[in-house]
């Protein structure tokens, strides 16, 4: 597929996919919220309780009935599209991003396995894990629902282990996300939506209603709403190779997922005490600790190269030995990154330089010095996929040229 068409059709489905992910999630968020939000002292007959909202410039005032009102309205709007369409959307991203070129993104370098075994492997995971993860809600452990969390925690991680020994780091993490993804849309689909069906047609038809198949509404609806924060992480996990490009990916998935289920545990108790307040300032102290145990190893950090003068180069240079000179790294960079990195690519796979970072001068090379050292040095994702072959002794190289100041003179 040509380069242009594939660039801007991954604009337009990454488009979509947000839109409607932020449509699905704001509806999530605002109907947990407004759940235990409500004034349930005194409620009027009929009603569990209700609430007092303004917004916009407008005064609101919203009940919830015990069953349903004594008329069912004539059109009440269901919520379902948006998280059918987050799916959709997300679906066609794996396929064009990571599945009509697996080599690219998909496979990790080195990599011994078939496009089309990991392509396999990629989708039919989701279908095998939706099945999995919904025998076990339905299992003895589902009246167990914090025992469940737990479960079904360890066994996300260790999907996460099991797509990064097989996949790149990247698509490790958003097949991850996937697979929460599909169980979360696979509870909308095979079990809310139901038992909300089940719920009108009982009341339209003077029947009691099946009280289990709600209780089993709520405990899939929780598990979405707790779901959503990884899932946020992981669709933009991209932006930050040091924690997908990691050997430790799936224990820094984790913790982040860790904090991100604390996070929203307490925005879900709140209304009710502040037995939870601690929870946020636990989470951003695990950020900090991440954030150290996941940092470079420090002989081989990149350097302030804006503080970097040529008196201090020179002491570093002679600490370190001789510095590679520009010339060697150039010809490094022009045969294994500038063939995506410039204005004009040579690689067919891309029409302009992704995400704008051109390596065609030395000045240009120098300014992402810092950026070349995390993508192809302490993480080592880039080139993608190692199309382009990079060696070793070609990423130490670079490392001992950033090192000894980053000099193109």
């Amino acid at each position: 597929m040509d380069a242009h068409l594939t660039e801007w059709l991954n604009l337009g489905i990454r488009w979509i996919h947000m839109i409607v992910g932020i449509a699905w999630i704001g509806a999530s968020f605002y109907f947990v919220w407004l759940e235990n939000n409500l004034n349930r002292s005194n409620p009027r007959e009929g009603l569990s309780g209700d609430l007092w909202a303004i917004h916009g410039g407008g005064i609101y005032h919203l009940e919830k009935y015990k069953l349903a009102p004594p008329q069912m309205p004539e059109n009440l709007h269901w919520f379902k599209w948006e998280a059918y369409t987050t799916w959709l959307s997300g679906v066609a991203l794996l396929l064009v991003v990571y599945y009509l070129n697996p080599s690219l993104y998909l496979i990790a370098p080195g990599s011994d396995l078939a496009p089309a075994t990991a392509v396999a492997i990629g989708f039919g995971s989701l279908i095998v894990g939706w099945f999995v993860y919904d025998l076990l809600c339905d299992s003895p452990l589902g009246k167990t629902p914090a025992l469940l969390g737990l479960v079904l925690f360890v066994l996300v991680i260790a999907a996460c282990w099991g797509y990064s020994q097989i996949f790149s780091g990247r698509a490790a993490y958003i097949h991850t996300g996937a697979l929460m993804g599909t169980i979360m849309v696979g509870n909308v689909f095979r079990i809310i939506m139901p038992a909300q069906r089940a719920l009108v047609a009982a009341i339209e038809q003077n029947r009691t209603p099946d009280p289990v198949l709600p209780a089993k509404g709520l405990l899939r609806s929780r598990h979405n709403n707790y779901f959503t924060l990884p899932v946020l992480f992981i669709m933009i996990s991209n932006h930050f190779p040091s924690t997908y490009g990691s050997q430790y990916n799936w224990l820094i998935l984790a913790g982040l997922a860790a904090l991100s289920v604390l996070v929203r545990h307490f925005f879900n108790t709140r209304h009710d005490s502040n037995r939870f307040a601690w929870a946020l300032p636990a989470a951003a102290v695990g950020m900090i600790c991440l954030a150290f145990v996941t940092s470079p190893n420090r002989p081989n950090s990149a350097p302030n190269l804006a503080a970097t003068s040529p008196e201090q180069a020179s002491v570093t240079v002679e600490a370190q030995g001789q510095a590679p000179s520009f010339a060697e790294v150039n010809k490094v960079i022009e045969e294994r990154c500038a063939v995506c990195h410039s204005a004009k690519p040579s690689s067919p796979m891309f029409a302009s330089a992704p995400a704008g970072v051109m390596f065609d001068t030395p000045e240009q090379i120098r300014q992402q010095a810092a950026k070349i050292h995390a993508q192809s040095v302490a993480s080592q994702i880039m080139p993608l996929g190692n199309i382009t072959q990079m060696t070793q002794d070609e990423r130490d190289l670079i490392a001992s040229w950033i090192a000894t100041g980053a000099h193109i003179d």
